[in-house]
């Protein structure tokens, strides 16, 4: 069991030499096996955050742990299930968006040893290290209901935007949807971009009304939430879309079984005491899996209650152990797991973590920004952005809650060019700085 550690004390004699170096750049004595920082997870955050100290720290002190092979954008995926994008275009090599003098441990990371700064890997090699970042994103469960992964090989009108394996079977899909129930569901636990689940049914809605298909169909929503977005402006302007686009929405729904023999969809109504279930028979059915932080995280000493990564919410350290961080979808701060979030997070844990590596304490602190672009159709998107406290944190300065083709066109043009060349490299931190200047340097 894990020792609490109080914050302002460092844990081993390699974090103490660790802070008297600095931000030195020098040669040091490290082995192949031990880092100054060891990142593990080659996504948003733990890409952006490698580069931020691979810079810093020199080549040889930074080393991410990552099995892929391809670093994927994964908010293009409701583009490319939507037929607008493809599946090629939202990926690169790992290899080429880890930066310089960053070394790629390419294997998975099965188990953590907080007290003795190792991680080991799937091959059984213990990597050292001085300062850990978790950085791994969140575990896709489709197993967890029942018919699923199976039912996508066996009925192909079964489809998920969630999955590279899958997302690229969503668009026939829809071409192949002539009349009956399209049916999206949203799970019954924190998902990576809450939003995704329904931009997908907006597009869907979109091009059944083009493809004049859309008075065979009926489209439903049946969400496990209580409402259908959790930041009220944002939800108020949902509703008004919904109805008038005739989309029938169902809450307290939660997908627990697929039958693509009989083509039914079984859910569990989350307000029955008795568990009471219903079938929905559909035509075509898009699936948002329970999702969780990885196995090997959750199964560790470094976790929460819940099963995410124990960090303050405010300054994503560890709330154990002092050199370690945590960055996006698996830690416990409370905010939508989006890339946006991991991006404003990044600057902060840049700043603290620095501070930490010189011996100092942690000073700055995340208000838990995040952003959601809601694509509501094929040139429509409402930009949602909100703090903590689910109150709007819009970084233009004029009303995000109305759908607007500027901000598509940010979501499909920009997003995308800013995520690979700026964000990855590290010097994307957020909109902060473009809010204020934007707003005349006053406080939104």
């Amino acid at each position: 069991m894990s020792t609490v550690v109080p914050l302002t004390r460092l844990t081993s004699a390699a974090i103490r030499q660790s802070s008297g170096r600095g931000f030195s750049t020098s040669r040091t004595s490290h082995s192949k096996k031990h880092y100054q920082l060891l990142v593990v997870g080659g996504g948003s955050g733990g890409c952006a955050t490698a580069a931020k100290f691979a810079r810093k720290l020199g080549k040889g002190h930074v080393a991410v742990v990552d099995p892929s092979e391809m670093h994927y954008y994964q908010p293009m995926w409701t583009l490319v299930g939507a037929g607008i994008k493809t599946l090629q275009a939202s990926g690169r090599p790992m290899q080429s968006v880890l930066p310089r003098g960053c070394d790629w441990i390419k294997d998975r990371a099965v188990s953590f040893d907080p007290d003795r700064c190792t991680v080991t890997t799937g091959s059984g090699e213990q990597i050292g290290y001085d300062f850990l970042v978790v950085a791994m994103g969140m575990q896709l469960n489709y197993s967890q209901i029942k018919g699923l992964p199976e039912a996508f090989t066996v009925d192909r009108s079964v489809c998920s935007n969630y999955w590279s394996e899958t997302v690229t079977q969503t668009f026939p899909a829809l071409e192949a949807l002539q009349q009956g129930n399209a049916i999206f569901t949203f799970p019954n636990t924190p998902i990576k971009c809450a939003g995704a689940p329904q931009k997908i049914m907006y597009l869907a809605d979109h091009y059944l009304r083009k493809a004049g298909k859309r008075d065979n169909t009926n489209i439903i929503f049946n969400t496990s939430l209580g409402v259908i977005f959790g930041v009220k402006k944002y939800a108020e302007r949902l509703l008004d879309i919904v109805k008038d686009r005739n989309i029938q929405v169902n809450y307290r729904r939660n997908l627990v079984e697929v039958r693509p023999d009989k083509k039914e969809a079984v859910f569990v109504d989350l307000d029955s005491p008795e568990g009471k279930t219903e079938t929905f028979q559909y035509s075509f059915l898009h699936v948002t899996p329970p999702m969780s932080a990885p196995d090997p995280l959750r199964q560790s000493s470094l976790v929460n209650t819940d099963g995410y990564l124990d960090v303050s919410k405010e300054t994503l350290q560890h709330v154990q152990y002092p050199n370690i961080f945590g960055i996006g979808d698996c830690t416990s701060v409370p905010t939508s797991k989006t890339a946006a979030a991991a991006a404003a997070q990044s600057g902060i844990l840049q700043k603290n973590l620095q501070a930490v590596m010189s011996g100092g304490k942690t000073q700055s602190q995340y208000d838990g920004y995040t952003s959601c672009p809601l694509v509501t159709g094929n040139n429509k998107c409402i930009l949602a952005e909100f703090d903590f406290a689910g109150q709007p944190l819009e970084t233009f300065p004029i009303d995000q809650g109305k759908e607007r083709r500027t901000m598509y066109h940010l979501k499909r043009d920009v997003m995308p060019e800013l995520y690979w060349n700026v964000m990855l490299k590290g010097y994307w931190n957020g909109p902060a700085l473009t809010r204020k200047l934007l707003h005349l340097g006053m406080s939104k």
